[in-house]
């Protein structure tokens, strides 16, 4: 994996490092875009802390914003997402093959 990608990567990570975000996240991939309004439906927190979860997910390239009228419509970028995804499959067969090594070493 390319630094490049270990960077954007981390910074995805971060962004999701977060239980509201993680949340938000779950509730744009399970349809098409939705206003702050529709994001805070059902939901203790408030319209503006919404707001700045969806700028720091924005800044991360997991969500694009939209103006429509009066409101703003978001939706997810499943792109990062997806490079995310990626990185840590790599990761995965990488631990893989270290634990592959390790079996091979004991059993010796």
């Amino acid at each position: 994996m390319r630094a490049s990608s270990a960077r954007r990567s981390a910074i995805v990570f971060s962004a999701l490092g977060d239980e509201t975000r993680l949340r938000l996240i779950a509730r744009l991939a399970g349809g098409g875009p939705m206003s702050i309004t529709g994001l805070t439906a059902g939901s203790k927190v408030s319209r503006q802390a919404i707001t700045k979860h969806l700028h720091v997910m924005q800044t991360a390239g997991l969500v694009q914003g939209a103006r429509c009228g009066r409101e703003s419509l978001w939706q997810l970028d499943p792109k990062r997402v997806d490079e995310a995804r990626q990185y840590l499959d790599v990761i995965g067969r990488q631990w893989d093959e270290a634990l592959a090594r390790l079996r091979t070493f004991v059993e010796q």
